[in-house]
């Protein structure tokens, strides 16, 4: 992963200087906006994260701090609290603290505002449904993750089981590509994991996918989205913040973060787009 708090300086030396003059004197000025980013992303790129923040810092007129963590819950915990401005989050931390949230922006892929979550084995497995891989070592994307967890909880919920029960073992890796990895070195003999990612690195490392493939697609779902505080830290960093990523795609700077991240941009959204996994959620919380 990138460092704990991802500074715009150390990323990319001088961003601030291909900004306009106000732009600069604001970013000089102004209290920075705190964007959290957990394991969603594909990967720990610096170049990936220096483009997005410059290009942020440019949108906003303000400086720009990417903070990072391990987990999903490391940065609702921080989001909750007031410590960040925004974060990109799942959907199921989403709808579990959705009283205490905000939907600030949905991304958009391939035209929509969704994902699916994958259940994968070993290329060369015999396996058709997620019954078939009863009593697997099972690697699991992190305990607050909607593809990465609660989707194959929810589906082992609705025949009965538990994960301790169906698989032989489970482990977190707390990383989509750390599930692909596990399975296609046979650390784990299945995996959940989030299919945007999934699809992404097979476009783009197709290599690192050849061992695997997909045994279950779930419905498509609210796509992973950027959240804030229902009682935001300030409000005008929030505004910023939600301007500059809905104008992401109109701008040159923004539309080469985007081909990074291999999405079309972002959209204001709504709550409901996350129903279905609340849905999820509280299957899983009836089951107990």
């Amino acid at each position: 992963m990138v460092p704990a708090l991802v500074n715009r300086r150390a990323v990319l030396a001088g961003a601030t200087a291909l900004l306009p003059w106000p732009a600069q004197a604001a970013a000089t000025n102004a209290e920075p906006v705190r964007l959290g980013l957990t394991p969603v992303f594909l990967s720990s790129d610096l170049e990936l994260t220096g483009r997005l923040a410059a290009y942020l810092e440019k949108a906003t007129g303000r400086p720009v701090d990417l903070v990072t963590r391990r987990t999903y819950q490391e940065v609702t915990a921080m989001l909750v609290a007031g410590q960040l401005d925004g974060a990109w989050i799942c959907g199921f931390p989403f709808v579990v603290h959705r009283a205490e949230l905000q939907l600030v922006v949905a991304p958009v892929w391939r035209g929509r505002p969704l994902y699916r979550a994958y259940v994968i084995a070993d290329r060369d497995r015999k396996a058709s449904a997620l019954d078939d891989l009863r009593g697997d070592v099972h690697a699991f994307s992190d305990p607050d993750s909607n593809s990465g967890f609660l989707c194959t909880r929810a589906a082992l919920a609705e025949r009965g089981e538990r994960p301790e029960r169906f698989f032989s073992r489970s482990f977190f890796t707390y990383g989509h590509r750390n599930v692909i990895e596990a399975v296609a070195s046979g650390l784990a003999a299945s995996g959940s994991v989030d299919g945007y990612v999934y699809d992404v690195v097979s476009e783009l490392e197709p290599g690192f996918v050849e061992r695997t493939r997909i045994v279950r697609t779930s419905e498509w779902l609210g796509f992973p989205p950027i959240a804030a505080s229902s009682t935001p830290p300030d409000r005008d960093r929030l505004n910023a913040l939600r301007t500059a990523l809905l104008a992401m795609d109109r701008d040159p700077d923004g539309r080469a973060v985007l081909s990074l991240l291999k999405l079309d941009g972002f959209t204001s959204g709504s709550p409901d787009l996350y129903d279905a996994i609340a849905a999820k959620a509280a299957l899983v919380a009836a089951a107990g």
